[in-house]
């Protein structure tokens, strides 16, 4: 289109009815945040914090004792039931089981939390009740990458304490190392998992059976940080134990890692086949999947001192600091094509971030992503497991992570800005009112209701508690001297030390690797950066003033978000107004090449509202039924597709009668309906288990297709973002799976009830759906014609 002979004006005004809709649209999807935003600058005095600093120590010591006292030597405790969590004996909730080893896992992750809070005596007690009770010869699958965070770990930090208290507290003189040798058995059990031909980690392994368990003939996907989280706890066993083994594997499946990198993005995948290195997800960001990988890749540098790992770490930062970081949020994109978002979702670990950022002397956008993750949870009460990009709940549980406060901790650390201290006292605040119950501290099952979950993992105690009462606490306050320690991603405690230990490592640096650019970064100094005036511009960032336009840069229609005021500003400056419905001012461009980019700008929105539309429409599930007996009429309801069941692809659907599993969640070994569910469409609400899990048991049991229906009442796919069911990277699952929200589902109950017969329903592609309707439509109309044509004749 030729637009030399138009003026600015006109063109502006040629597109304003377009405009108009195209806006109406945008508000109408824009998010009306509370505006009620509290930012504490006042500093806290040295009683108010000490009265916090013991508030988290009752708080450890009242989780503490009803896991002792009620769930000890299980994992973990149930708070709700007020009993323990045992692998095999407690209900299965499927792979998120896989943490469990019936190796009182939750004492172990916090023996190094009670020489923190001083607590030598209890301390003592524990380290001897782990060292008569505690074993692993058991023929149970658990995940290399938990045992190895919370258990090598857990045991690696306790058995350092316990050396320093009989150095430094003359106690313990009985203790010889148990603990060291325990971890070293431990580490020897979790070995058979590095056989594979890239020497990266399987996922799971048998703690008896290594991998010749039956269970584990098929495995070969594991997630980037299940494999590079390793490192720290396996070099520490080795130069304590003097066994090289643990050290070398771990180093080679770092190493095996990098290689996989994608050379052109320097970003990583999330889920990878062990056996051929190929990206099974390519989805890269800096939460689930992929989080402490980053970590591990600077601490390795800190603790070890090898600085190749310190190069590596820098190539991924600035990677992720171009490609995935959108101001102070952090948004996943493609490694492969990094400028293509993949999700418009965040998840919570992502809350890590910030803390890393500090440790490498990144402070600025450490404090922006904290203060945007603080308003996340002044808007939801916690953070919820993962929200939007508007900041609406995508999945709304809060087992109570650590992230947010480990960040909190680290800010304040490296600032003194006491901002950060009335944040932790917040969070404080926030656990003790909504998740304390009488048997410890519950998991929030959905942060929209403050429903509890009968869950409390044992990161509570080792990270979450931990944290809060460091952040509290000054450090002649605390026994030992923290900066000495580097903290796992766990929190455990290794010694800087262990860098003098017998190095067992080599040099891996190679000259065409890396360069030295890899090696500088320029981090802004603390002591000039006053965090109150980054802070500043976020204020209100969630209700829609944070600015993200570069000077100079065209504004693209793919970018905009009608809640950025500069963003505004720029579609102003082109000649466009942005409007309500009914709104009849306009807008004129400054200039003749401003009304250019004002139309090209209006050219891609249309473009883009059209893909968006169609591509919204193509993942779109949908559940039909016929509303007469005849089944000349449908109904079809919108449901969301799942990442791990097969795609019903054109004109597939699979068509059976429903029926409600029993029990309704579908997290047991057998349904008690099995021989009902046989080619039918099951039914299961969401909860108790993955979703992965439920599919399974469907599948065993010989259902056809398999409807999770959504466990919070009021949700709808016309209010919520639909989204697509993750699994865990195996691809078992062999029956179509869609989501429902409650409304949604609720309709389609509201019809089974109504009916005498079972209801039957087809699943299917919603376009497809629409297709088929149409070309019956169709149809009926060329018969209408062919009977009305004799009428006309005569």
């Amino acid at each position: 289109m030729s637009t030399a002979s138009a003026s600015p004006a006109s063109l502006a005004s040629g597109h304003r009815q377009i405009l108009s809709i195209l806006v109406a649209l945008v508000i109408l999807v824009a998010c009306v945040l509370s505006t009620e935003t509290t930012m504490p600058t006042q500093n806290m005095s040295h009683k108010e914090r000490a009265e916090l600093r013991e508030e988290a120590r009752d708080m450890f010591y009242h989780a503490y004792h009803a896991y002792m006292e009620n769930a000890y030597p299980a994992d973990e405790l149930m708070p709700l039931s007020c009993k323990g969590r045992y692998r095999g004996v407690t209900p299965s909730r499927g792979d998120m089981d896989d943490i469990l080893g019936n190796f009182s896992m939750t004492l172990v992750d916090t023996l190094d939390t009670l020489v923190l809070l001083g607590d030598f005596t209890e301390f003592e007690h524990a380290v001897k009740l782990v060292i008569r009770d505690v074993q692993f010869d058991s023929d149970i699958i658990v995940s290399v990458f938990e045992t190895n965070i919370r258990m090598v770990g857990g045991l690696l930090s306790a058995h350092i304490l316990a050396e320093y208290l009989q150095k430094h507290a003359d106690t313990m003189h009985w203790y010889k190392g148990e603990l060291l040798e325990m971890s070293r058995e431990l580490g020897y059990r979790l070995l058979p998992a590095f056989n594979t031909s890239t020497g990266i980690p399987h996922a799971r392994v048998n703690l008896r059976l290594g991998m010749k368990d039956p269970q584990l003939k098929k495995s070969r996907e594991t997630c980037t940080a299940c494999a590079g989280t390793i490192l720290l706890e396996f070099a520490a066993l080795s130069r304590l134990t003097g066994d090289p083994i643990f050290e070398v594997r771990a180093h080679a499946a770092m190493d095996a890692l990098w290689k996989l990198r994608h050379r052109g993005s320097d970003l990583m995948g999330t889920v990878l086949n062990v056996h051929s290195g190929d990206w099974v997800r390519r989805d890269s960001g800096v939460g689930a999947g992929i989080d402490s990988y980053y970590e591990y890749l600077f601490k390795s540098y800190v603790l070890l001192g090898d600085d190749k790992y310190l190069a590596r770490f820098n190539r991924h930062y600035n990677a992720v600091m171009k490609y995935v970081s959108e101001g102070p949020m952090l948004l996943d994109v493609l490694m492969h094509r990094p400028h293509a978002k993949s999700k418009n979702f965040m998840d919570s670990l992502l809350a890590f971030w910030p803390g890393l950022q500090v440790l490498s002397g990144d402070l600025k956008p450490a404090v922006q992503t904290h203060e945007m993750l603080y308003q996340v949870m002044q808007m939801h009460t916690f953070i919820p497991e993962a929200f939007t990009v508007d900041f609406q709940i995508h999945w709304g549980q809060h087992p109570l992570r650590p992230e947010f406060i480990e960040s909190t901790y680290f800010l304040y650390r490296a600032t003194g800005d006491h901002h950060y201290l009335q944040v932790g006292k917040r969070a404080l605040k926030t656990l003790q009112q909504y998740a304390k119950v009488s048997c410890g501290y519950a998991a929030v099952n959905d942060v929209r209701t403050g429903k509890h979950e009968d869950r409390m993992d044992s990161f509570v105690l080792s990270e979450t508690i931990k944290y809060l009462f460091l952040l509290f606490s000054d450090p002649q306050d605390l026994i030992i001297n923290v900066d000495e320690f580097v903290f796992t991603t766990e929190a455990h405690l290794l010694p800087l030390s262990i860098a003098q230990l017998g190095n067992s490592t080599f040099s891996f640096r190679q000259s065409d690797e890396h360069n030295v650019l890899d090696f500088m970064r320029t981090c802004p100094s603390s002591n000039k950066l006053f965090p109150e005036k980054v802070r500043k511009p976020l204020r209100n960032f969630i209700t829609g003033s944070c600015p993200r336009t570069t000077a100079g840069k065209r504004l693209s229609a793919l970018d905009f978000q009608a809640s950025n005021a500069d963003h505004l500003r720029a579609v102003y400056d082109m000649g466009i107004t942005m409007v309500s419905v009914g709104d009849r001012s306009q807008g004129k461009a400054k200039s003749h090449e401003e009304g250019e980019m004002g139309l090209q700008f209006m050219q891609e929105m249309l473009e883009l509202t059209k893909m968006q539309s169609i591509n919204q429409l193509a993942q779109l599930q949908a559940v039909a039924y016929a509303t007469d007996e005849k089944a000349q009429d449908w109904i079809a309801l919108m449901a969301g597709p799942s990442h791990f069941s097969p795609e019903l692809i054109g004109d597939q659907f699979v068509q059976g009668d429903l029926v409600l599993a029993k029990p309704r969640r579908a997290c047991e070994e057998l349904l008690e309906n099995a021989e009902e569910a046989k080619g039918k469409v099951l039914v299961a609400e969401r909860g108790d288990c993955t979703f992965v899990n439920k599919a399974r048991l469907a599948q065993k049991v010989g259902a056809a297709a398999l409807i999770v229906c959504d466990n919070v009442p009021g949700s709808s796919g016309e209010t919520q973002p639909m989204f697509a069911m993750s699994g865990d990277g195996k691809d078992d699952v062999l029956i179509p799976v869609v989501f429902m929200y409650s409304v949604e589902f609720g309709k389609l109950s509201a019809v089974m009830q109504r009916r005498k017969q079972p209801l039957r329903v087809r699943v299917m592609q919603m376009v497809e759906f629409k297709r088929w309707q149409l070309a019956k439509a169709q149809r009926q109309n060329q018969t209408a014609t062919v009977t009305q044509k004799p009428e006309k004749e005569l």
